[in-house]
């Protein structure tokens, strides 16, 4: 099977996994994923890392870390959320490590306009690393269902189409993540 320039030939997940199996239709299926996948991943990537330079090296991290590790994929979500699920650990741990290697300039040496906006982004960088680690320790599934909705802004049908759970359930899952990461937040 040829994968058509329009993409117009749809795999399911089960029939990529068998053809990745499959050294012959291996590259085949790894260009699939990437071509249905890379866009929306892009985008959940660059609301983290803020710039294209950085998602462009990010995304391509998530790609080869999944790659490598695809055939492991148990199935027990969808391909897409798995690839999501490393996206957002990738974009997050390249936040941590660059925040690591960021100075911040002392009040007395900054005049009183740069002062406040270090201020800005001192509270700024410490809120984001606080929901960093509070999505961290989410269970995987607050944790899809919270990424999903919060970056992505996925309506829960289109969540429950992905995930095969119900509305109620998701709405639930989220509601509980919500209120894990307000509390580690606010601590």
């Amino acid at each position: 099977m040829a994968l058509p320039k329009n993409n117009t030939l749809f795999y399911s997940d089960e029939e990529l996994l068998q053809m990745i199996k499959v050294s012959s239709s291996k590259e085949q299926a790894y260009k699939y994923i990437m071509n249905t996948h890379q866009e929306r991943i892009y985008w959940v990537i660059r609301k983290i890392v803020m710039t294209h330079e950085d998602t462009d090296d990010v995304i391509q991290n998530t790609f080869i870390k999944a790659f490598r590790s695809i055939e492991n994929f148990e199935g027990r979500s969808s391909i897409y959320v798995w690839l999501h699920r490393i996206a957002i650990n990738e974009a997050i741990s390249f936040k941590n490590k660059n925040s690591k290697h960021t100075r911040i300039i002392p009040i007395d040496q900054a005049n009183a306009e740069s002062s406040a906006s270090s201020y800005d982004t001192e509270d700024s960088e410490l809120i984001i690393q606080k929901l960093e680690k509070a999505i961290e320790v989410l269970p995987e599934k607050q944790k899809a269902v919270f990424l999903m909705r919060y970056y992505e802004e996925m309506p829960y049908e289109q969540m429950s189409q992905k995930l095969s759970t119900s509305v109620g359930a998701l709405k639930a899952s989220y509601h509980h993540a919500i209120k894990k990461i307000e509390e580690m937040i606010t601590r």
